[in-house]
Protein backbone atom coordinates (compact mmCIF):
# COMPACT_ATOMS: atom_id res chain seq x y z
CA UNK A 1 0.00 0.00 0.00
CA UNK A 2 1.73 3.26 -1.32
CA UNK A 3 1.52 6.35 1.31
CA UNK A 4 -1.09 7.57 -0.55
CA UNK A 5 -3.73 5.23 0.05
CA UNK A 6 -2.07 4.93 3.67
CA UNK A 7 -2.44 8.50 4.46
CA UNK A 8 -6.36 8.23 3.30
CA UNK A 9 -7.36 5.25 5.10
CA UNK A 10 -6.32 6.42 8.29
CA UNK A 11 -7.91 9.39 8.12
CA UNK A 12 -11.11 7.68 7.22
CA UNK A 13 -10.02 4.93 9.77
CA UNK A 14 -10.69 7.97 12.30
CA UNK A 15 -13.54 9.75 11.21
CA UNK A 16 -15.41 5.82 11.26
CA UNK A 17 -13.92 5.78 14.58
CA UNK A 18 -15.72 9.11 15.61
CA UNK A 19 -18.86 7.71 14.45
CA UNK A 20 -20.37 5.14 16.99
CA UNK A 21 -20.14 7.48 19.71
CA UNK A 22 -21.66 10.67 17.75
CA UNK A 23 -24.20 8.08 16.38
CA UNK A 24 -24.49 7.52 20.49
CA UNK A 25 -25.06 11.22 20.97
CA UNK A 26 -28.08 11.82 18.41
CA UNK A 27 -29.59 8.60 19.92
CA UNK A 28 -29.36 9.66 23.63
CA UNK A 29 -30.06 13.34 22.19
CA UNK A 30 -33.64 12.81 21.64
CA UNK A 31 -33.32 11.18 17.65
CA UNK A 32 -34.46 7.58 17.28
CA UNK A 33 -32.48 5.41 15.24
CA UNK A 34 -35.09 5.24 12.20
CA UNK A 35 -35.12 8.88 12.14
CA UNK A 36 -31.44 9.46 12.91
CA UNK A 37 -30.20 7.10 10.00
CA UNK A 38 -32.47 8.69 7.43
CA UNK A 39 -31.73 12.09 8.05
CA UNK A 40 -28.09 11.65 7.75
CA UNK A 41 -28.06 9.91 4.29
CA UNK A 42 -30.12 12.72 2.92
CA UNK A 43 -27.61 14.78 4.49
CA UNK A 44 -24.88 12.78 2.34
CA UNK A 45 -27.06 12.03 -0.62
CA UNK A 46 -27.50 16.20 -0.89
CA UNK A 47 -23.98 16.56 -0.46
CA UNK A 48 -23.34 14.48 -3.72
CA UNK A 49 -26.08 15.94 -5.98
CA UNK A 50 -24.78 19.32 -5.30
CA UNK A 51 -21.31 17.68 -5.93
CA UNK A 52 -22.70 16.00 -9.56
CA UNK A 53 -24.53 19.29 -10.11
CA UNK A 54 -21.57 21.61 -9.66
CA UNK A 55 -20.27 23.63 -12.88
CA UNK A 56 -17.13 21.93 -14.91
CA UNK A 57 -17.71 18.71 -12.72
CA UNK A 58 -18.66 15.52 -15.07
CA UNK A 59 -20.37 13.14 -13.62
CA UNK A 60 -21.07 9.75 -15.42
CA UNK A 61 -24.11 7.76 -14.50
CA UNK A 62 -24.09 3.63 -13.91
CA UNK A 63 -24.02 1.23 -17.12
CA UNK A 64 -26.89 -0.62 -17.40
CA UNK A 65 -25.06 -4.15 -16.88
CA UNK A 66 -23.51 -2.44 -13.77
CA UNK A 67 -26.79 -0.71 -12.15
CA UNK A 68 -28.02 -4.59 -10.16
CA UNK A 69 -24.54 -5.07 -8.85
CA UNK A 70 -24.49 -1.58 -7.38
CA UNK A 71 -28.12 -1.48 -6.27
CA UNK A 72 -27.56 -4.91 -4.71
CA UNK A 73 -23.94 -3.51 -3.01
CA UNK A 74 -25.99 -0.16 -2.16
CA UNK A 75 -28.92 -2.20 -0.07
CA UNK A 76 -26.51 -4.43 1.63
CA UNK A 77 -23.35 -1.88 2.31
CA UNK A 78 -25.15 1.03 3.21
CA UNK A 79 -28.65 0.27 4.18
CA UNK A 80 -28.58 -3.27 5.73
CA UNK A 81 -25.26 -1.78 7.48
CA UNK A 82 -26.42 1.09 8.59
CA UNK A 83 -30.17 -0.08 9.79
CA UNK A 84 -27.95 -2.54 11.67
CA UNK A 85 -25.35 -0.16 13.46
CA UNK A 86 -28.12 2.43 14.23
CA UNK A 87 -30.53 0.23 15.74
CA UNK A 88 -27.91 -1.71 17.30
CA UNK A 89 -26.26 1.05 19.53
CA UNK A 90 -29.56 1.59 21.16
CA UNK A 91 -28.37 -1.00 23.47
CA UNK A 92 -24.79 -1.03 23.15
CA UNK A 93 -21.53 1.02 24.13
CA UNK A 94 -19.82 3.01 21.21
CA UNK A 95 -16.99 1.23 22.41
CA UNK A 96 -17.86 -2.36 22.04
CA UNK A 97 -20.16 -1.39 18.97
CA UNK A 98 -16.35 -0.53 17.20
CA UNK A 99 -15.24 -3.74 18.34
CA UNK A 100 -17.52 -5.72 16.94
CA UNK A 101 -17.50 -3.94 13.45
CA UNK A 102 -13.93 -5.03 13.09
CA UNK A 103 -14.58 -8.16 13.17
CA UNK A 104 -15.72 -7.70 9.67
CA UNK A 105 -12.50 -9.30 8.24
CA UNK A 106 -13.23 -12.15 9.38
CA UNK A 107 -16.39 -12.69 7.80
CA UNK A 108 -14.85 -11.23 4.93
CA UNK A 109 -11.91 -14.68 4.94
CA UNK A 110 -15.95 -17.11 5.29
CA UNK A 111 -17.04 -15.50 2.30
CA UNK A 112 -13.64 -16.24 0.27
CA UNK A 113 -13.79 -19.58 1.35
CA UNK A 114 -17.83 -20.37 0.40
CA UNK A 115 -17.94 -17.92 -2.44
CA UNK A 116 -14.90 -17.93 -4.00
CA UNK A 117 -14.02 -21.51 -3.28
CA UNK A 118 -10.41 -20.14 -1.63
CA UNK A 119 -8.75 -22.30 1.04
CA UNK A 120 -8.35 -20.50 4.11
CA UNK A 121 -5.15 -23.08 5.94
CA UNK A 122 -4.21 -23.96 9.14
CA UNK A 123 -3.14 -20.65 10.27
CA UNK A 124 -6.74 -18.91 8.57
CA UNK A 125 -9.61 -21.72 10.75
CA UNK A 126 -7.48 -20.78 14.20
CA UNK A 127 -7.64 -16.79 13.13
CA UNK A 128 -11.51 -17.89 12.05
CA UNK A 129 -11.74 -19.61 16.09
CA UNK A 130 -10.08 -16.84 17.65
CA UNK A 131 -12.08 -14.31 15.85
CA UNK A 132 -15.53 -16.20 16.73
CA UNK A 133 -14.15 -16.75 20.06
CA UNK A 134 -13.68 -13.03 20.71
CA UNK A 135 -16.97 -12.08 19.45
CA UNK A 136 -18.99 -14.77 21.82
CA UNK A 137 -16.87 -13.32 25.15
CA UNK A 138 -18.25 -9.98 23.59
CA UNK A 139 -21.71 -11.11 23.41
CA UNK A 140 -21.06 -12.33 26.84
CA UNK A 141 -19.76 -9.20 27.96
CA UNK A 142 -22.74 -7.15 26.75
CA UNK A 143 -25.92 -9.46 27.58
CA UNK A 144 -25.64 -9.49 31.25
CA UNK A 145 -29.25 -9.80 32.25
CA UNK A 146 -30.74 -7.81 29.30
CA UNK A 147 -31.84 -9.39 26.04
CA UNK A 148 -32.00 -6.51 24.27
CA UNK A 149 -28.17 -6.07 24.17
CA UNK A 150 -27.92 -9.47 22.57
CA UNK A 151 -30.23 -8.19 20.24
CA UNK A 152 -27.86 -5.37 19.68
CA UNK A 153 -24.89 -7.32 19.03
CA UNK A 154 -27.06 -9.60 16.53
CA UNK A 155 -27.42 -6.28 14.72
CA UNK A 156 -24.01 -5.25 14.94
CA UNK A 157 -22.73 -8.82 13.25
CA UNK A 158 -25.68 -8.40 10.59
CA UNK A 159 -23.90 -5.23 9.59
CA UNK A 160 -20.12 -6.86 9.84
CA UNK A 161 -21.30 -9.21 7.60
CA UNK A 162 -23.01 -6.67 5.10
CA UNK A 163 -19.67 -4.46 5.13
CA UNK A 164 -17.52 -7.70 4.53
CA UNK A 165 -19.87 -8.05 1.03
CA UNK A 166 -19.74 -4.41 0.37
CA UNK A 167 -15.77 -4.15 0.88
CA UNK A 168 -15.16 -7.24 -1.22
CA UNK A 169 -17.07 -7.06 -4.14
CA UNK A 170 -16.91 -3.15 -4.68
CA UNK A 171 -13.49 -3.87 -5.78
CA UNK A 172 -13.98 -4.81 -9.36
CA UNK A 173 -16.09 -1.62 -10.22
CA UNK A 174 -13.31 1.01 -9.58
CA UNK A 175 -11.83 -0.52 -13.15
CA UNK A 176 -14.55 1.55 -14.34
CA UNK A 177 -15.91 4.25 -11.93
CA UNK A 178 -14.16 6.99 -9.94
CA UNK A 179 -14.66 6.45 -6.31
CA UNK A 180 -16.32 9.58 -6.10
CA UNK A 181 -18.89 8.54 -8.42
CA UNK A 182 -19.40 4.77 -6.91
CA UNK A 183 -19.56 6.56 -3.63
CA UNK A 184 -22.32 8.71 -4.91
CA UNK A 185 -24.79 5.93 -6.47
CA UNK A 186 -23.86 3.63 -3.45
CA UNK A 187 -25.43 6.78 -1.24
CA UNK A 188 -28.47 8.12 -3.19
CA UNK A 189 -29.56 4.06 -3.91
CA UNK A 190 -28.90 2.73 -0.32
CA UNK A 191 -30.81 6.09 0.88
CA UNK A 192 -34.04 4.74 -0.41
CA UNK A 193 -34.91 2.16 2.09
CA UNK A 194 -34.72 4.75 4.80
CA UNK A 195 -38.04 6.88 3.46
CA UNK A 196 -40.00 4.33 5.42
CA UNK A 197 -38.62 5.91 8.42
CA UNK A 198 -39.90 9.39 7.42
CA UNK A 199 -43.07 10.10 9.37
CA UNK A 200 -43.08 12.09 12.78
CA UNK A 201 -39.11 13.01 11.14
CA UNK A 202 -40.06 16.99 11.73
CA UNK A 203 -41.99 16.49 14.54
CA UNK A 204 -38.56 15.08 16.14
CA UNK A 205 -36.10 17.47 14.99
CA UNK A 206 -38.14 19.58 16.75
CA UNK A 207 -37.73 18.41 20.36
CA UNK A 208 -34.41 16.73 19.82
CA UNK A 209 -31.09 18.51 21.26
CA UNK A 210 -28.72 20.73 20.12
CA UNK A 211 -25.99 18.05 20.53
CA UNK A 212 -27.80 15.67 18.76
CA UNK A 213 -28.40 17.99 15.88
CA UNK A 214 -24.50 18.93 15.64
CA UNK A 215 -24.07 15.28 15.71
CA UNK A 216 -26.51 13.94 13.10
CA UNK A 217 -25.02 16.80 10.56
CA UNK A 218 -21.74 15.78 11.61
CA UNK A 219 -22.16 11.86 10.26
CA UNK A 220 -24.36 12.87 7.73
CA UNK A 221 -21.50 14.88 6.09
CA UNK A 222 -18.12 13.13 7.53
CA UNK A 223 -18.34 9.41 8.12
CA UNK A 224 -21.29 9.38 5.69
CA UNK A 225 -20.12 11.38 2.68
CA UNK A 226 -16.49 12.40 3.47
CA UNK A 227 -15.40 8.98 4.49
CA UNK A 228 -16.79 6.79 2.57
CA UNK A 229 -15.00 8.64 -0.66
CA UNK A 230 -11.57 8.60 1.30
CA UNK A 231 -11.82 5.07 1.83
CA UNK A 232 -12.96 4.23 -1.53
CA UNK A 233 -10.18 6.28 -3.32
CA UNK A 234 -7.93 4.26 -1.03
CA UNK A 235 -9.17 1.24 -1.83
CA UNK A 236 -9.16 2.30 -5.72
CA UNK A 237 -5.48 2.70 -5.16
CA UNK A 238 -4.43 -0.66 -3.04
CA UNK A 239 -5.62 -4.05 -2.80
CA UNK A 240 -8.93 -4.94 -0.76
CA UNK A 241 -7.08 -6.82 1.75
CA UNK A 242 -4.40 -3.82 2.66
CA UNK A 243 -6.94 -1.42 2.87
CA UNK A 244 -8.94 -3.21 5.11
CA UNK A 245 -6.42 -4.15 7.37
CA UNK A 246 -6.50 -0.70 8.53
CA UNK A 247 -9.73 -1.14 10.22
CA UNK A 248 -7.65 -3.21 12.67
CA UNK A 249 -7.42 0.23 14.84
CA UNK A 250 -10.25 1.59 14.75
CA UNK A 251 -11.38 0.62 17.87
CA UNK A 252 -9.13 2.37 19.44
CA UNK A 253 -10.09 5.51 18.16
CA UNK A 254 -13.68 4.56 18.20
CA UNK A 255 -12.74 3.88 22.50
CA UNK A 256 -10.63 7.02 22.98
CA UNK A 257 -13.71 9.25 21.68
CA UNK A 258 -16.62 7.68 23.09
CA UNK A 259 -14.69 7.62 26.70
CA UNK A 260 -13.63 11.65 25.97
CA UNK A 261 -17.00 12.20 24.54
CA UNK A 262 -20.04 10.47 26.28
CA UNK A 263 -18.02 9.03 29.36
CA UNK A 264 -18.26 5.03 28.36
CA UNK A 265 -16.05 2.68 28.67
CA UNK A 266 -16.38 -0.77 27.21
CA UNK A 267 -16.46 -3.57 30.42
CA UNK A 268 -13.05 -5.74 31.02
CA UNK A 269 -14.70 -8.58 29.51
CA UNK A 270 -15.56 -6.87 26.70
CA UNK A 271 -12.14 -5.62 26.19
CA UNK A 272 -10.59 -9.13 26.48
CA UNK A 273 -13.13 -10.19 23.94
CA UNK A 274 -12.23 -7.58 21.70
CA UNK A 275 -8.55 -7.51 21.80
CA UNK A 276 -9.01 -11.76 21.17
CA UNK A 277 -11.27 -11.17 17.91
CA UNK A 278 -8.77 -8.42 16.52
CA UNK A 279 -6.23 -11.12 17.33
CA UNK A 280 -8.49 -13.73 14.87
CA UNK A 281 -8.58 -11.04 12.24
CA UNK A 282 -4.65 -10.26 12.33
CA UNK A 283 -3.92 -14.36 12.14
CA UNK A 284 -6.34 -15.03 9.11
CA UNK A 285 -4.70 -11.50 7.37
CA UNK A 286 -1.60 -11.67 7.85
CA UNK A 287 -0.70 -15.33 8.69
CA UNK A 288 -3.55 -16.67 6.71
CA UNK A 289 -3.10 -14.73 3.50
CA UNK A 290 0.21 -16.61 2.84
CA UNK A 291 -1.72 -19.87 2.11
CA UNK A 292 -4.36 -18.41 -0.24
CA UNK A 293 -5.27 -15.59 -2.96
CA UNK A 294 -6.26 -12.01 -1.97
CA UNK A 295 -9.93 -11.88 -1.97
CA UNK A 296 -8.90 -8.72 -3.81
CA UNK A 297 -7.16 -10.75 -6.58
CA UNK A 298 -10.15 -12.95 -6.64
CA UNK A 299 -12.82 -11.06 -7.20
CA UNK A 300 -11.13 -8.62 -9.63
Amino acid sequence: MNAKAFLLALFTVIIWGSTFPAIRASLLGGYSSGHLVLIRYLIASSIFILYALWPGVKFSFPKKADLLKITVLSWIGISIYHIGVTFGEQTVSAGTTGMIICSAPVFSAIIAVIVLKERLGLFGWIGLGMGFTGIAIITLGTTGSSVNASQGVLLLLMSAIATSIFFVYQKPLFNRYRPIELTAYFTWIGTIPFLIFSPGLFQEIQHATLEAHLSTIYVGIFPAAIGYVTWAIALSMGKASSVTSMLYIEPVFVIIIAWIWLNEWPSTVTIIGGMIAISGVLVVNLLGKKQRQPTSEKVA
